[in-house]
């Protein structure tokens, strides 16, 4: 039972940069605007965060550090958003090719940054002030369950409810319904009086930022630092979870818990005595090839907004 408990704990906790990069992407999607810079945002994310919260460290703020850390990979990501925005918007460039553009802007230029601030290391100093798991107050306490759901970091719990809030908008409200329909029909969505483009930029702009918090999870909880490999391909995983989550925020966890899942097994699998004799390289390979398994299994059944990767020209109807 303990195993299970584990494994289900582990899944939370794996599945949590998941959860925040799938629902940054799936927002931007809704609009129109294909993100494949999730990976390019999530880096961002983790180098913000890793530099605010080391000279907050430095500056005595102690237990503060990791929740700035948090706020500047939201605040400054919007930079890279920005970009993504402009480029895919304003000058109606090719959404696929200016997120690849986003994935390697962010990985070489947060490299350089860091070789620059610290010196020529390839990395960032190991954080000494980092999140921890929190026990809920006698929900943990509870034989099983408390140990696998309630006895988790901070992150966990706050992109669980980022998925209730943003389910809530996108289908409960006004501006929800602007950004489903500015995704499916813009022609129509113009005619009405909604600003196309705007909702757009204000959509692919916050889908970087809330991508961002992925990496910054991944810094401030299991990492401790930032370097060139901290991310590694999570961004696309992430990707992944938006389509076999059919740009729904419940599916996009679902799908960010199944990935999760795959880490979660990676990590149990390799306390077994016959784990030993299987090479490394086989577990961390897992979860790829559930992705792709999975990007298989959803070709033709996965139904995405129906303007995804069009421009539109404001009065074209």
């Amino acid at each position: 039972m303990d195993i299970i408990s584990n494994l289900i704990n582990g899944t939370l906790v794996f599945s949590t940069a998941f959860i925040f990069a799938a629902l940054g992407g799936l927002i931007s999607e809704r609009s129109g605007v294909i993100n494949i810079g999730l990976e390019g945002f999530m880096v961002s994310g983790a180098f913000f965060s890793a530099i605010i919260a080391y000279y907050a460290e430095t500056a005595g703020l102690g237990g503060l550090s990791p929740w700035l850390g948090v706020i500047g990979a939201f605040v400054f990501t919007a930079i890279f958003s920005s970009i993504h925005a402009v480029a895919t918007i304003r000058f109606k460039a090719n959404q696929v090719v200016s997120g690849v553009v986003i994935n390697i802007l962010a990985a070489s230029s947060t490299f350089f940054l860091v070789k620059l601030i610290f010196e020529g290391s390839a990395e960032s100093p190991l954080l000494t002030t980092v999140f921890h798991k929190f026990r809920i107050p006698f929900l943990s306490d509870i034989p099983f369950i408390g140990n696998a759901f309630f006895n988790n970091y901070p992150t966990t719990y706050i992109a669980i409810a980022f998925v209730i809030v943003i389910y809530f908008i996108i289908y409960r409200t006004a501006v929800g319904l602007r950004l489903r329909a500015v995704g499916e029909h813009p022609g129509a969505a113009d005619t009405v009086g909604v600003k196309v483009n705007r909702m757009r930029y204000m959509a692919v702009i916050l889908s970087g930022s809330i991508a961002a918090l992925g990496g910054a999870t991944i810094v401030l909880t299991s990492n401790g630092n930032f370097a060139f490999n901290t991310i590694s391909g999570q961004g696309y995983i992430a990707l992944a979870a938006v389509i076999f989550g059919k740009w729904n925020p419940i599916g996009a966890m679902l799908a960010s818990l199944f990935f999760g899942l795959a880490q979660a097994v990676k990590d149990q699998l390799q306390i077994f005595e016959f784990a030993a004799r299987i090479p490394n390289e086989f577990f961390y390979m897992l979860p790829y090839v559930l992705t792709m398994l999975v990007l298989i299994g959803a070709v033709g059944k996965a139904r995405a907004p129906k303007a995804l990767g069009e421009p539109y020209e404001v009065g074209k109807r």
